[in-house]
């Protein structure tokens, strides 16, 4: 399935259905079971045929869009609820220029119109090994931002950053972060202009039931 704004539209307006009609018939079981059903097929339809894109065309993304993408980050789950992160959302292209350098990957930075860098806030990160927990609850923000934009029609590509001390520096200093802030990666964004196929990563012998024996 190629991924439209129009697939997406329709998606949406089957979501924006579901909800009218869980208000009207709150009392309907049969209804509801159909509508979680319903909901559920549109959200692993998102998961599903949601892929890495790299290249973009010149249209801007709104700064209502750019404020649901923030949202959907932040309602990712985190440890004891502590947050640690930061988001910075970068429009600016010379910004974007120098994030890109003249790697192989520059043209793909040339072309977005947004990127967003997730970055784990040392000083709201938890103490001693725990401390660490910043990695894991930046990363499920970052891929409930992917989700997202592929959800509103957008692509977009995680580029990661943390551990690689070089690529941890580069952005560091391009987007001047304060110490306390390390960055986790950055997603480069934008509406797109390829549409690959997802690839099917299914594969039952990464899975074990119960335990092994």
């Amino acid at each position: 399935m190629k991924n439209t704004p129009t697939t997406f539209g329709v998606l949406a307006l089957a979501l924006l259905a579901a909800v009218i009609m869980t208000g009207c018939n709150c009392n309907n079981q049969p209804t509801a079971v159909a509508e979680k059903t319903d909901n559920g097929k549109i959200a692993m339809e998102t998961i599903m045929t949601r892929t890495s894109i790299r290249s973009f065309t010149d249209r801007q993304v709104s700064s209502d869009t750019i404020e649901m993408l923030l949202r959907a980050g932040m309602a990712a789950p985190t440890a004891v609820n502590k947050q640690p992160w930061h988001f910075v959302a970068i429009t600016d292209p010379a910004i974007m220029d120098s994030l890109g350098g003249n790697g192989r990957q520059s043209q793909m930075w040339k072309e977005s119109t947004l990127a967003i860098a997730v970055c784990g806030d040392m000083e709201k990160a938890m103490e001693g090994p725990a401390q660490a927990f910043w990695v894991q609850d930046c990363s499920a923000a970052t891929e409930n931002i992917l989700l997202a934009a592929h959800a509103l029609g957008l692509g977009a590509v995680w580029t990661g950053c943390y551990p690689m001390v070089d690529r941890m520096t580069n952005v560091s200093q391009v987007l001047n972060l304060p110490d306390n802030l390390v960055p986790l990666c950055v997603i480069v964004m934008g509406y797109p202009n390829e549409s690959p196929e997802p690839k099917d990563k299914w594969k039952p012998e990464n899975v074990t039931y119960n335990r092994f024996e």
